[in-house]
């Protein structure tokens, strides 16, 4: 689980059954308090707070991990006597499987990544038809046509 008792959701403040748009909101907004550059918190206890965020944030943005541990969080609510009032209580929680998971808008360095993969690939592209309208581009496509006449 958590530091002191506090599952994931407790780190990060929000529900068990919260959208993962809400999942990401919560985590801008706690990074802020605890990253050892922003607060204003001694660094150990900052350093600390930090990979607590990191670790619940990691595990409620991915989708199995998250139903694995929603799991392990009922069978030991039911353990320490929280039994549940109905089986469905201890099936993994049902995700919007029909919505994307990842419903945000692309960020800047998404963006510039995009970017360079299209102007490498647009280079090698030119590239290709340079070689290809070449003199030794032109010997060497006449080379494999005769081997394959041949």
């Amino acid at each position: 689980m958590g530091h002191l008792g506090q599952s994931h959701y407790e780190v990060l403040d929000v529900p068990p059954s919260a959208s993962l748009a809400d999942i990401r909101r919560a985590y801008r907004e706690k990074s802020k308090l605890y990253h050892p550059d922003t607060t204003t918190l001694p660094v150990a206890i900052a350093r600390e707070e930090f990979h607590r965020l990191n670790e619940a944030y990691a595990v409620l943005t991915n989708a199995e991990q998250r139903q694995w541990y929603d799991l392990q969080l009922q069978l030991r609510s039911s353990r320490s006597g929280g039994v549940p009032s109905s089986p469905s209580q201890l099936s993994p929680p049902l995700y919007r499987a029909a919505r994307p998971q990842d419903d945000r808008p692309l960020s800047a360095g998404e963006l510039f990544a995009l970017f360079i993969l299209g102007v490498t690939f647009v280079g090698c592209l030119l590239l290709a038809v340079i070689v290809g309208f070449s003199q030794q581009g032109q010997e060497w496509i006449l080379q494999i046509v005769n081997n394959v006449a041949a």
